[in-house]
């Protein structure tokens, strides 16, 4: 039997993930990164290889508010918010989800539900 650590399956469950989620110029890909103390998340075209916009919680709109926030899943809802409405700005109103191997839960699907609330779709 063969052991593997959490980061070690999350890699597993993200290799699945991007054989299936693929981004166009029509339905770009919205990634999702969380580490420890931040959450970052950008959508990418893969078809022309780069990112069109990005959020994170490091971000200066955002740095007032992410040091009175109660939570991270607070934090994640205020960079999901702020993406989305950055997507608005560059004409994105549609996307394709990629999780990034994280399980929908918690800060992820804070971050979606906000995204999702601020006008975007997936």
């Amino acid at each position: 039997m063969v052991t593997t650590n959490k980061y070690e399956r999350r890699e597993r469950r993200k290799k699945r993930i991007r054989r299936k989620v693929y981004g166009t110029s029509e339905r770009p890909r919205l990634s999702v990164y969380r580490s420890l103390n931040n959450f970052y998340a950008q959508i990418v075209d893969d078809t022309q290889m780069r990112t069109i916009v990005s959020a994170s919680s490091i971000d200066k709109d955002l740095k007032d508010k992410v040091a009175s926030a109660a939570s991270k899943s607070d934090v994640s809802k205020m960079v999901g918010e702020l993406l989305a409405r950055r997507a608005a700005a560059a004409g994105i109103t549609r996307v394709v989800f990629d999780r990034n191997g994280y399980i929908y839960h918690g800060r992820v699907k804070a971050f979606a539900e906000a995204a999702r609330e601020a006008g975007l779709q997936f």
